[in-house]
């Protein structure tokens, strides 16, 4: 059985290397303590998705970091990866697959998904593909570019602390104009989730999954950590390392949790980090 899941690991490593891409933080010790699947946007592999892994390293995230490139990979091919939708649900369905040898692999470790842009869809798309009774430990979504009224539901049942997205009203050229003029991952012609948040049900009626969906608006406090309100500093290593990594090492996530890291005081014990789990 140890060999298997040697033999498992070394699978997963030479895929998550790709065409010879490096993968500074996929390791057998990382993945022995669990996983998190950064979901690029539409411009595919980048400095900018791969400031997100460095982030997460440099918040104190030990298990491993993988980037995950769902797009056509050809140069400039933005607008293709961004109007295939049933293509990028196929992708994101293969993805689902490795995720679940993974799980069979290492049972009982977290997985996490975080998406940045057009890659929040995929992250979505990837938890509404999991097998009944599939599930994974949580979804980061950083400038989703899906439409305020999409459907979180099935992703929410497939997420044991729910979804965390991160918006901004001063996202307004590629989240407010951009989607309004050439769609949202759904194929919709308006501001994006990423500006204005999600929308949910009113509190009167709100489905129970909709208790797991934590939406954080930009405040000037970010600053500091370099995200200004703009899409590509949701990026910036400050500010994941400050406002997203600490949220990887937390056994479950709620309004306290939410609260404790807007306000810096998020700490962990030991037992409960992402590698302790």
């Amino acid at each position: 059985m140890r060999g298997l899941q040697y033999l498992s690991t070394a699978v997963l490593i030479a895929l998550a290397a790709g065409c010879g891409d490096p993968q500074p933080f996929v390791t057998p010790e990382r993945l022995s303590r669990g996983l998190v699947l950064v979901v690029t946007g539409i411009e595919g592999r980048s400095p900018i998705n791969e400031d997100i892994c460095q982030g997460l390293n440099e918040g104190g995230v030990n298990c491993a970091i993988e980037l995950v490139d769902w797009t056509y990979g050809m140069p400039g091919a933005y607008l293709a990866n961004l109007w295939s939708e049933a293509r990028n649900r196929k992708k994101a369905e293969d993805i689902a697959h490795r995720v679940i040898r993974y799980q069979i692999a290492h049972p009982d470790l977290p997985v996490v998904l975080i998406g940045q842009s057009g890659g929040a869809a995929i992250a979505l798309w990837i938890a509404e593909s999991m097998p009944p009774g599939g599930c994974v430990d949580g979804i980061i979504l950083l400038a989703a570019s899906l439409s305020p009224d999409y459907a979180l539901d099935m992703a929410l049942l497939n997420s044991r602390s729910g979804i965390v997205s991160f918006h901004s009203l001063k996202d307004w050229v590629f989240l407010g104009a951009g989607t309004f003029l050439s769609t949202t991952m759904d194929g919709k012609h308006t501001e994006s989730a990423g500006r204005v948040g999600f929308n949910v049900p009113a509190a009167s009626t709100l489905p129970r999954a909709y208790q797991k969906v934590f939406q954080i608006a930009w405040h000037k406090e970010m600053e500091k950590a370099g995200h200004t309100g703009g899409h590509l500093t949701v990026v910036a290593r400050p500010f994941v390392a400050r406002y997203v990594a600490p949220l990887l090492k937390v056994k479950s996530w709620d309004g306290q949790v939410i609260q404790s890291l807007l306000a810096g005081k998020l700490t962990t014990r030991p037992a409960e980090s992402t590698g302790g789990r």
